[in-house]
């Protein structure tokens, strides 16, 4: 019998045979696609080595034009077959905006075996079960295209929004040496932002703060970023800031050749920084303005006195609060509302500052689990005061816009407010974002992919843009393709709460098991929380377990008497059990209590066995839904 070698990989206790193409385990055969082996197999020939993402995709796909969702989705089942955590890899590891590496120890060697085919030893049990379940995600999601987040091989940049010239101004240094000043040197950077964004928006792209601030402390390339973020443009700097005066250093840079056009130092009293912002701000349109040889000059910025000691205090104030605002965790809104709330008393007449806390107050319930009831008045209350201070503050029409969608189910009003904001500042991509989610709540899928992608647009690098772009996909019912959005945004933060939308997305596929286990990580994470309950109900409900659905409930009913808990939750749970007349009891309450369940009345899948109840239409209608 005739002799042939064969060229291994080993690592641990698996195997790589090149020439047969298998993956085993311990002598047993693994089942991975082989698309999956192909990724396998790039990584552990570059072992140490980080492989960028264009350079996997041109190995596994040569000469086919697919999205990186599908790169991602393979990565995510390479781990599942070999072990692996993204949080904690012992395999593969994400190597942040540039691809993967591979960092186990791996021996690389040959085999000498016969031409003949031995009978292969039994597939792991184990490993067979989880790749019943998910390989037909995978066929589907490839076939489809995966994600839409994350930018394809053969495009290489974010494609500028047209007609516009697009700019990015990155995270001013702050260079006082203390780090309880990052609040001032990010909030000029913000201030950049607004400033120039406002110059001329139909003419003047500029990137939003989510995008640019992830280069924080970065030592990314430049051509990186301005790649990832598709601009001609960026803006850079530093700040120091004594106890009367700033100092600001700024210079602006053709992408292209990476030309400085530009470059300044300005040293003002601290009581000057508006004028300050403003100074910077025109002086880099007039730049771009002469560079790209418009005769149209840019819109000049209406210049501003030094303040007084008192609305310098203020302003000071207002920039603290948007930092930790932007932190978006439950402790760092209610610091925010604090801050914010300080402004508004040192100057009543800022505007932006009842705008922060209006939309401070609109988001702690979802972040804390409090009653919405709690904060809701008070965002309503802060939203109106900042538009009857100043009518054409985009970020007013935004606040207002989403309490009275959320709160009021005032739908028609909603959208004038939100297109009154864009109308106002089209760069705002806050008010696209959440434009979006509100044609989403309202079927109008197609309005809201657009609105969606004008965001990403401005604010590339978002992750909640991206997540929420995920849960469009699925509630327009394209379950592959939002898993696999989902996934593309957990290779950036594998612990982005919004991508716990996924466990829907499995379970309408029915694969129980999976939106379990997602909902089990959560808990192990974040401890036993009534929404956790629920979804278990749901979950082991639908699937027909009935023993481990009717335990989660008792639970859920068990913390709703320690501590009274959204009735949507419960509402979720007695639907899953299939049990409508008490769902129903729970969902008149939950629109009792303004429960943010209610907003997704129209499109959410679950709620498909009610529709055609007649107390299910009725609160549909009531909510302005039907």
């Amino acid at each position: 019998m005739s002799q042939a070698v064969s060229h291994l990989y080993r690592f641990g206790e698996f195997t790589v045979d090149v020439n047969q193409k298998v993956l085993t385990q311990n002598g047993g055969n693994l089942s991975v696609t082989p698309k999956v082996f192909e990724t396998l197999l790039v990584l552990v020939e570059n072992a140490g080595r980080v492989v960028d993402k264009e350079t996997l995709m041109g190995r596994v796909w040569p000469d086919t034009f697919v999205d990186e969702a599908n790169l991602t989705f393979n990565i995510t089942q390479l781990r599942k077959a070999l072990g692996d955590n993204a949080r904690n890899p012992e395999f593969v590891e994400t190597v942040s905006r540039r691809g993967y590496r591979f960092i186990a120890p791996v021996e690389e060697g040959t085999e000498t075996l016969a031409t003949a085919q031995p009978t292969a030893p039994p597939v792991s049990k184990s490993h067979s079960k989880v790749w019943l379940g998910i390989l037909g995600v995978l066929l589907l999601t490839v076939a489809v295209g995966g994600g839409w987040w994350l930018r394809n091989r053969k495009a290489k940049t974010v494609q500028p929004t047209a007609g516009k010239v697009m700019l990015a101004v990155l995270p001013f240094e702050n260079l006082t040496g203390d780090s309880s000043q990052d609040y001032f040197s990010d909030g000029l950077t913000e201030e950049m932002i607004t400033r120039l964004g406002n110059l001329d928006p139909q003419h003047l792209g500029v990137i939003a703060r989510t995008s640019v601030m992830q280069y924080k402390n970065s030592h990314a390339p430049f051509d990186q970023i301005t790649r990832e973020l598709g601009v001609q443009y960026v803006l850079e700097g530093s700040v120091r800031r004594d106890s009367d005066r700033v100092r600001v250093t700024a210079q602006l840079i053709q992408t292209k050749d990476q030309i400085h056009l530009w470059s300044r130092e300005y040293d003002h009293e601290v009581n000057r920084l508006l004028s300050l912002q403003d100074e910077i701000a025109q002086e880099v349109a007039d730049e771009i303005q002469v560079t790209i040889g418009n005769t149209q000059k840019l819109a000049e910025t209406a210049r501003k006195s030094s303040l007084t000691p008192q609305a310098y205090e203020a302003y000071d104030l207002y920039l603290k609060g948007e930092y930790f605002f932007n932190k978006r965790n439950g402790v760092s809104l209610g610091q925010a509302i604090g801050y914010f709330q300080r402004a508004t008393e040192k100057d009543p007449n800022s505007a932006r500052a009842f705008a922060g806390l209006a939309d401070s107050y609109s988001l702690i319930g979802g972040y804390t689990g409090r009653p919405v009831t709690e904060f809701m008045p008070k965002a309503r209350e802060a939203a109106l005061h900042a538009v009857a201070l100043d009518d054409t503050l985009a970020e007013a029409h935004t606040a207002l816009a989403l309490v009275v969608q959320n709160y009021d189910w005032d739908w028609q009003r909603a959208e004038k407010e939100f297109q009154r904001a864009i109308d106002l500042d089209p760069n705002y991509a806050t008010a696209h974002h959440w434009y979006a989610e509100h044609l989403t709540w309202r079927g109008r899928f197609d309005e809201a992919f657009r609105e969606s992608e004008r965001a990403r647009q401005l604010d590339p690098l978002s992750l909640i843009i991206a997540a929420d772009n995920g849960a469009i996909l699925y509630y327009s019912r394209q379950y592959d393709r939002a898993i696999a959005q989902f996934l593309a945004v957990r290779e950036k933060d594998p612990n982005f709460s919004r991508t716990g939308l996924i466990r829907s997305a499995y379970a309408q596929k029915g694969l129980f098991t999976y939106s379990v286990k997602e909902v089990k990580d959560w808990q192990r994470a974040w401890g036993e929380q009534a929404w956790n309950c629920s979804e278990l109900a749901y979950f082991y409900g639908v699937s027909g377990d009935e023993t481990q659905a009717e335990k989660a409930l008792q639970t859920l009913l068990k913390l709703n008497k320690r501590q009274p808990v959204d009735p949507g939750a419960i509402f979720m749970a007695y639907l899953g059990r299939g049990k409508k007349d008490q769902a129903l009891t729970y969902l008149e309450q939950a629109y009792a209590q303004h429960s943010n369940t209610l907003t997704t009345l129209k499109v959410e899948p679950r709620f498909d066995p009610l529709r055609d109840d007649p107390r299910f239409q009725e609160i549909e209608h009531r909510v302005g839904l039907e």
